[in-house]
């Protein structure tokens, strides 16, 4: 049983698809209902949906209720995320702020929800979605590079305290990818951005969510705390 975050479409949806196929079922969590309720139907039986503002105590409440009625809960994906494009003095607070009410207290929140599910089922994996802006810098992101370096500490230390509860632990980080926030205007272009790269192309929504399923897995059995990097080598 899985918990995917940002589950109504693009990376978060391809995810939901692929744990489906692999024989999970699936809690999608989104604020995109529509969206969201049409994937859950396309899956079948196997897939819910929920709605679930990350920033939300009580959301995030119902959302472990809601997954450990489909089963004993194994899997959390925390991969719901914005952007904001903007200098840093351009960035007001509640820019800086939203942004990190997602992607940071999103995580956090998350984290801390399903670690007593997972425990009593007798361990689990957490997949926190990080960025490869997570790992250096780029001008026009403050808020989302804050946001996904903090996911690497936040990742580290829930690594320390979950580990001995058989609770893995690991960030992934994407490089661009081909989706509504890495590609917003849906440019057929995109990969002349990725030219110069080791991987001359943009990543794909299945490449990442492969990633994501080997770290969920316990084919992954042995790795925590650790920065799983899909980026074409950018």
């Amino acid at each position: 049983v899985a918990i995917i975050t940002g589950a109504a479409r693009g990376q978060g949806a391809c995810e939901a698809r692929l744990f489906v196929e692999e024989g999970a079922r699936v809690l999608l969590g989104d604020i995109l209902d529509d969206e969201g309720k049409a994937v859950a139907e396309d899956l079948g039986d196997n897939a819910h949906y929920v709605h679930l503002d990350v920033r939300s105590e009580a959301d995030w409440a119902s959302a472990v209720e809601a997954a450990s009625s489909l089963g004993a809960l194994n899997v959390l994906i925390n991969n719901a995320a914005i952007t904001h494009f903007a200098s840093l003095k351009d960035t007001t607070l509640e820019d800086y702020n939203r942004v990190i009410g997602i992607n940071q207290v999103g995580t956090f929140l998350g984290m801390r929800s399903v670690f007593d599910p997972m425990r009593d089922a007798g361990g689990g994996s957490i997949v926190n979605v990080s960025s490869i802006d997570g790992l250096k810098a780029k001008n026009g992101l403050v808020a989302y590079a804050s946001s996904k370096w903090a996911i690497r500490g936040l990742t580290k230390v829930a690594a320390i305290e979950f580990g001995r509860h058989n609770i893995r632990v690991n960030s992934l980080h994407p490089g661009g990818v081909d989706t509504v926030m890495g590609n917003p205007t849906g440019s057929e272009d995109i990969a002349l951005f990725y030219k110069n790269q080791p991987i001359p192309r943009c990543g794909k929504p299945i490449d990442i969510a492969r990633l994501a399923l080997f770290m969920a897995s316990d084919e992954c059995s042995y790795s925590t705390g650790s920065e799983f990097i899909a980026d074409g080598g950018w």
